[in-house]
């Protein structure tokens, strides 16, 4: 893997790569980075893409605006626009998880012609999460949080308390890391100053910033869900096809909101046989 740097919608992204070939560009969530990945990038990789992993605006080593306007999510997709512009290429299979997800539906929506293909992991579309969000009360309870995270400073102290004991809990039980070392490296991630009021500006402007109305997604699209997701119920992926009639589903009955990294082995393989027949040429 190489590091790099990109001046993408008027902020510095950071990026890793790996491979040659058509351009994979995958999108990370909270609390991640590129790091969320990590599974994934030497397999594409050695199956001949050019795998691109940016750490999102606001995390890791790419900038932090201030600001919860910053976080908008039509900022947010018109950066990754960017960027794939910015790496010399003209389209890309855009590959989205959690917040990455909710940012590349977005990408979709507003700058198809980036896009060659699209692959959203345990992430609604914006028109399901609101359909929900109104009449399943138990989607309600799961979301809990995303009100929490509307208070100011009260969620970053909550976090950061005890040698940061809550965010350790959120990372290790069910989370993205699963040993010492993985823990380490993503409380390493939101070690910097202004790190993790970034990271929770994405659901602060969720509400304040307003988006441009969702549209039909014409592009092949592959919705990945782990069906024991904790935070997000498969009634979210229920009538995706009304806005993405391309639409293929494949579920992972034993995976966790996290599946690339429960999974692994089956999402990988689910990928390279989309990626063989909807990669960008």
């Amino acid at each position: 893997m190489t590091h790099g740097y990109a001046q993408a919608n008027g902020v510095r992204l950071h990026y890793v790569e790996q491979g040659s070939g058509p351009l994979v560009v995958l999108l990370h969530g909270f609390p991640d980075f590129w790091y969320s990945w990590r599974d994934q990038i030497p397999v594409l990789a050695a199956a001949g893409y050019r795998v691109v992993a940016p750490d999102l605006r606001g995390y890791n080593e790419s900038d932090r605006p201030l600001g919860v306007e910053a976080y908008g999510l039509d900022t947010l997709a018109a950066d990754v626009a960017a960027l794939i512009q910015a790496l010399g290429a003209e389209q890309a299979t855009v590959v989205g998880h959690d917040w990455g997800g909710l940012v590349a539906w977005h990408v979709a929506m507003h700058h198809p012609e980036v896009v060659s293909s699209l692959v959203i992991m345990n992430a609604p579309h914006p028109r399901a999460f609101r359909r929900e969000l109104k009449q399943n009360w138990a989607q309600k309870r799961r979301s809990w949080y995303v009100g929490f995270f509307q208070l100011p400073w009260l969620p970053e102290a909550m976090l950061a308390v005890g040698n940061r004991w809550l965010l350790r809990r959120v990372l290790r039980r069910g989370g993205p890391a699963h040993n010492d070392t993985e823990l380490a490296a993503y409380l390493a991630a939101f070690a910097g100053p202004g790190a993790m009021t970034a990271a929770l500006n994405y659901y602060r402007a969720l509400f304040r910033v307003r988006s441009q109305r969702p549209v039909t997604i014409a592009c092949p699209t592959l919705l990945i869900w782990g069906l024991r997701d904790r935070f997000l119920l498969p009634a979210l992926a229920d009538g995706t096809e009304a806005w993405v009639p391309t639409l293929e589903r494949h579920e992972e009955p034993r995976a966790r909101h996290w599946v690339q990294h429960d999974a692994s082995a089956s999402v990988n393989a689910r990928l390279l046989e989309f990626l063989s027949h909807h990669a960008a040429s």
